[in-house]
């Protein structure tokens, strides 16, 4: 990465719980793990963890929102799937919502940065 890079990214592992396992440990326990300091990003950098984001709106790098885009999707795909495995016990309209929300980021991800 480039000292100049002035792109915000998405991390590569889109889904994943490191911030929110963090808030949850501190919140219960009160103990605060370190986030790792460079994370790799959707288009393949190793940039400090604080120049990524989760939403769409704070992601400029156009190949991290098109490896979003398309990692929401495959994730709303995945879990429509799981919904209709037998002995699931996750209701027809939680997986709906659960595979809109996804395909809605999707779609928030292939909009122009604003």
């Amino acid at each position: 990465m480039g000292e100049s890079d002035p792109h915000i990214h998405v991390e590569s592992k889109v889904i994943h719980g490191d911030a929110a396992v963090r808030n949850v440990l501190a919140a219960t326990f009160g103990l605060a793990g370190d986030l790792p300091s460079l994370v790799t990003t959707g288009c393949g950098l190793r940039v400090p963890y604080a120049m990524t984001s989760p939403r769409p709106d704070g992601v400029t790098c156009l190949a991290c929102r098109e490896h979003a885009r398309l990692e929401h999707l495959r994730l709303a795909e995945w879990v429509e799937r799981l919904g209709r495995m037998p002995g699931s016990n996750v209701g027809a309209a939680q997986v709906k919502q659960a595979a809109d929300r996804h395909r809605d980021l999707a779609e928030k991800f292939s909009d122009a940065p604003g």
